[in-house]
């Protein structure tokens, strides 16, 4: 492995946390996808315990977008007519 997978994974991460603290959908997405490239990792340099890790993340990062986009949805709904 190179050491550019440290950069990539760190890169990707805070990128979509950044994205999602400024309450953009795309953020959560991006964290998701992030969970594939730790798959990747893991599988790569056979450490498997990132397996479960992905999995938990990726977990969370779904249940977080699926509420934001029920919140966003609402809000959406509730918007007064003017």
């Amino acid at each position: 492995m190179t050491p550019y997978w440290s950069y990539l994974l760190t890169t990707v991460g805070a990128v979509g946390l950044f994205l999602a603290g400024r309450m953009q959908r795309t953020g959560w997405l991006v964290g998701l996808g992030a969970q594939g490239l730790w798959i990747a990792y893991a599988l790569s340099t056979r450490q498997y315990g990132f397996l479960i890790s992905a999995l938990v993340y990726g977990s969370v990062y779904a249940r977080n977008y699926l509420a934001w986009r029920r919140t966003a949805h609402q809000r959406i709904e509730t918007r007064p007519c003017t």
